[in-house]
């Protein structure tokens, strides 16, 4: 009970200095804005974003289509609010999955070393050994194009930092007279691990997340932007820039517009990030 109150405390403490952090706040309130964007796009979208009107091709912004139309006189407004869908959901489902892996495989590392760690550790290294992108597109060269094979390269390898990141607070977790306590009580490993180390290694595990999302959000948009990603007539950010390209002069907007949400959103998750980094770190408590 004890150590639950100072966990409550803790956190309490984090999130009063959270607050006073007035732009991870706004990172905050914009990461929201398009959260619901994403949840409630077919109640705000003012167009069905795959509908096609011939009259109303590569139109500049007006009142009738506030950030103008593509080549195929769709809505780009509609089209951008769908594409935050795919932006976050890649965002968020690469992201749980690249953390579950790597936390289990980080854990694993650093609590039984040995031949587990030399093991895990030369996997990362192999993953390192690569620029990430192009790794990415490697994978997706070979799986083909479509978003489910962009989960799969993304995953993949985003892994490897966040298992390296955990093994370090993993081997310095197990030596605590605490976890000692707690193998001379015949506590079983699992147990330790989950009841023990992972909720310590929790405010990593944290800022690790909202770090992660937004790499993962400008890779999928990459991906997208070189026709490996969302494929026509998929909303997506990255495509919606690829296909602008031809029209940059004739309509600057349709390129602008996709970029403007891109650079948004993962701004604003670096900036909560960083501001959690700052938050969670106990040698900033006064």
């Amino acid at each position: 009970m004890h150590i639950n109150r100072r966990s409550k405390s803790y956190y309490k403490e984090s999130f009063g200095r959270l607050k006073e952090n007035k732009a991870a706040m706004l990172g905050l309130v914009i990461i929201a804005v398009f959260i619901l964007l994403a949840v409630f796009a077919p109640l705000i979208a003012p167009y069905d974003p795959y509908q096609q009107t011939w009259e109303d091709i590569l139109k500049n912004p007006s009142m009738k289509h506030p950030a103008g139309t593509d080549e195929l006189g769709r809505d780009i407004l509609s089209r951008l609010i769908y594409g935050t869908r795919i932006s976050l959901s890649i965002g968020f489902m690469i992201e749980a999955l690249a953390m579950t892996i790597g936390v289990t495989l980080g854990c694993i590392a650093g609590y039984y070393g040995g031949i587990w760690d030399s093991i895990i550790m030369r996997m990362t290294d192999i993953i390192f050994a690569f620029p990430s992108l192009i790794f990415a597109i490697a994978i997706m060269f070979a799986l083909g194009p479509g978003l489910i094979n962009v989960f799969f390269a993304l995953a993949v390898i985003s892994w490897a930092g966040t298992a390296r990141l955990i093994r370090g607070q993993v081997l310095h977790i197990k030596k605590l007279e605490y976890i000692e306590a707690c193998r001379a009580i015949g506590e079983k490993d699992f147990d330790i691990i989950i009841r023990h180390i992972i909720p310590n290694c929790l405010p990593t595990i944290i800022v690790i997340i909202t770090l992660g999302i937004p790499d993962a959000i400008m890779s999928e948009a990459s991906l997208s932007f070189l026709g490996l990603g969302a494929q026509p007539p998929m909303a997506s950010w990255g495509s919606m820039i690829y296909n602008a390209r031809t029209y940059i002069m004739q309509a600057p907007t349709y390129s602008i517009f996709p970029g403007i949400c891109i650079m948004l959103i993962v701004l604003s998750f670096n900036i909560l990030g960083d501001g959690l980094r700052d938050a969670l770190d106990p040698r900033l408590k006064d």
